[in-house]
């Protein structure tokens, strides 16, 4: 592990719109810390690179820097999958993709079914023949939660905004996709949504401020589609021309409502004394999308198991436990958020709950945790627009899919992918080649089998589907005009539903 505090500034700018500002007075406390408040806020979509703290030289993040400033950056932070659905289930449950075996919102695979070498589910053909990998869209009913074990300890619990787990509410005792009660429906590109969900998330606060509470605040923004305020956009609009850049000022205007959360709730935990008694993280599911945005110097985007699909922006600040501006460059991932909040709230796990994650409350206290491998697994193929696409149609050089069936790991400074295809492998030094570049499989043999074998074994322990069977619709010499149509219908159904 290694922990360090910032030396240089953080480039933190003001919006003029709607800015949430924070007093330094300290507050008078009037709950008990012994159990703290928790406070899990999740963009959708939401890139590495993003966050101006982590060096974007146009979007505005001024909060979620202050954040950052206040508590710690996690900078080798990973979502469990390339996608969100997969990402939540494993925050929700503390465990990897294998054993809630959700690894995308429809369960089949997206794209042009002559593309896939294996026989996998897909939407093209859902015949028998391609039941290869179990699969699910939802949690079951009796899953134990992340709320299960947060009620044990006595925590009320909330979750507004984004679920993406199917009907049941997994023991929250309030669940809504919306300010509305009870609210399921889906609400993207709603230019107020994240405004509704931080109002109906000050709302819960203030009816729970006498005793300890765990809030799950997940946004719709910034997924597709683009769309903000207009008075925001044209703030932007303005910026953009003063400076002669060329971002996407719609997208920019998207992260400032993402921020204006974070304000909006800190300022409301100052005004109710409840600051210094609060727990705040701040994270992303997946990377970010090309066509808005950059994930450069990581490698691809969302959809990926290279690290702009999996490495997100991840800060928690501990009042009085996390240093100010420190950072950690110990390799944490989503499982990990359910024992550390036990940990925290002083709660057990019962020992019939698989956990894979382990608690990061360590890392918290500028100590150390054991290494460990983290792993990926995806078992499915993912199209993507032209931007998006990062792997060739096996046996090619037709660069087609930004996601094939696969599975990763990390360990120290290495990451080894293996892919099912033809079970070749690649490995690289993410210490000295972030971009993932330069494969190190044959230079560095000993470093790729120890890899390999830990990853082989992780996957045997956890029953993780491995397709294997040949796909007998496999074409890779069919049209390119139709994968291009299948692409853009894959498209536009992922925008509803991922």
């Amino acid at each position: 592990m290694r922990i360090k505090h910032l030396t240089t500034p953080l480039l933190v700018s003001s919006l003029t719109l709607l800015p949430h500002s924070l007093s330094a007075a300290p507050p008078t406390q009037t709950q008990n810390s012994d159990k703290p408040n928790i406070i899990f806020i999740l963009a959708d979509d939401m890139g590495y690179m993003d966050p101006a703290y982590n060096g974007h030289p146009f979007f505005e993040t001024p909060n979620i820097d202050k954040l950052a400033s206040d508590g710690m950056i996690f900078t080798d932070a990973y979502s469990c999958g390339p996608n969100s659905a997969p990402t939540r289930a494993s925050f929700i449950t503390g465990t990897y993709t294998p054993r809630h075996q959700i690894y995308t919102p429809s369960a089949r695979s997206k794209g042009q079914l002559e593309y896939m070498r294996l026989a996998v589910p897909n939407r093209e053909d859902k015949s028998s023949n391609y039941n290869t990998v179990i699969a699910q869209t939802e949690l079951p009913q009796d899953t134990q939660s992340i709320a299960t074990i947060l009620n044990s300890a006595g925590y009320t619990t909330a979750r507004f905004g984004k679920w993406h787990l199917g009907p049941h509410t997994l023991d929250f005792d309030i669940s809504s996709t919306s300010d509305q009660p009870d609210d399921t429906a889906k609400h993207y590109g709603e230019i107020n949504i994240a405004e509704k969900l931080t109002d109906r998330s000050i709302q819960f606060i203030n009816n729970h401020k006498d005793d300890p509470f765990f809030l799950f605040l997940s946004h719709f923004d910034v997924h597709t589609p683009i769309k903000a305020k207009p008075e925001v956009i044209e703030y932007f609009d303005n910026k953009q021309k003063k400076n002669n850049t060329n971002y996407d000022t719609t997208y920019a205007a998207m992260i400032h409502a993402v921020d204006q959360s974070v304000g909006r709730i800190r300022t409301e935990l100052e005004k109710l004394n409840l600051d210094d008694n609060t727990i705040i993280i701040f994270s992303s599911d997946n990377g970010g999308v090309p066509k808005v945005t950059s994930m450069e110097p990581l490698r691809s985007a969302k959809g990926s198991l290279f690290e702009g699909g999996v490495r997100v922006p991840t800060i928690i600040h501990y009042p009085n436990i996390t240093k100010p501006n420190s950072t950690c460059d110990t390799p944490i991932n989503s499982v990990d958020f359910l024992p550390t909040f036990a940990d925290i709230a002083n709660t057990s796990i019962p020992s019939n709950h698989t956990i894979d994650g382990i608690s990061i409350l360590p890392l918290l206290n500028n100590q150390s945790i054991p290494d460990r491998p983290i792993f990926w697994h995806y078992p499915l193929y993912l199209s993507g627009s032209a931007k998006i696409r990062n792997l060739p149609v096996y046996s090619t050089d037709k660069i087609y899919w930004r996601g094939v069936p696969a599975a990763a790991i990390r360990f120290d400074d290495y990451k080894l992918i293996r892919y099912f295809e033809d079970n070749s492998t690649k490995l690289y030094n993410l210490k000295t080649d972030i971009s993932e570049t330069i494969d190190l499989s044959s230079s560095n043999p000993t470093k790729h089998d120890q890899l390999l074998t830990l990853l082989n074994n992780w996957l045997a322990q956890t029953n993780a589907p491995i397709p294997s069977k040949l796909n007998p619709a496999f074409d890779p010499n069919a049209p390119v005009d139709r994968a291009s149509k299948n692409n853009n219908n894959s498209r536009s159904k992922r925008n509803r539903k991922q």
